[in-house]
């Protein structure tokens, strides 16, 4: 028997960024939305997070991404939360809030409801910002994942989400 709270597949996603990360000395933070704080709780599991975690945010509302990450009013209403542009502005945000290096967002429609044709249950949306970059290069893009669950939709985005954190 293990004393692992996480599916053995998140957490080896997760101890493989703390590696990367710490050998790289980068620091960094995450900003949830559907996965309401599972790329967090998958670093933390990992003993000897801190040495590359800086912080976390779930933001799970419209309201606490504008008034946690400072993702703009606008973009929400005219994008949608599940957007490109909002990951980025979360991305954004995360790194603006803290003094990580790199910071990785995700935003989507776990389901089973909330669903819509242009936005279908399983479409989760990432972006990452590393601190000093081109602000024109942005890093995000949306998957569609055709899981028949919501934890599946949400461990396939933690997935993807750490990966995007690895130098």
């Amino acid at each position: 028997m293990t004393d692992r709270l996480l599916p053995q597949i998140l957490f080896d996603k997760a101890a493989a960024v703390v590696e990367a990360n710490r050998q790289a000395g980068r620091r960094i933070a995450v900003a949830e939305s559907c996965t309401g704080g599972l790329v967090c709780a998958a670093l933390t599991e990992i003993a000897g997070s801190s040495d590359v975690f800086e912080a976390g945010f779930v933001t799970y509302s419209n309201a606490s991404k504008i008034g946690q990450l400072g993702v703009s009013p606008d973009v929400v209403e005219t994008f949608g939360a599940v957007s490109v542009a909002t990951a980025w502005a979360m991305a954004r945000g995360a790194l603006h809030a803290t003094d990580a290096d790199v910071a990785v967002a995700i935003t989507g429609v776990a389901g089973p409801g909330g669903g819509t044709a242009a936005k279908p249950v399983g479409m989760v949306v990432f972006a990452r910002a590393e601190r000093d970059a081109d602000p024109a290069k942005i890093v995000a893009d949306n998957k569609f994942f055709e899981e028949s669950t919501r934890s599946g939709v949400r461990l396939q985005a933690a997935l993807c989400a750490l990966e995007l954190l690895i130098p």
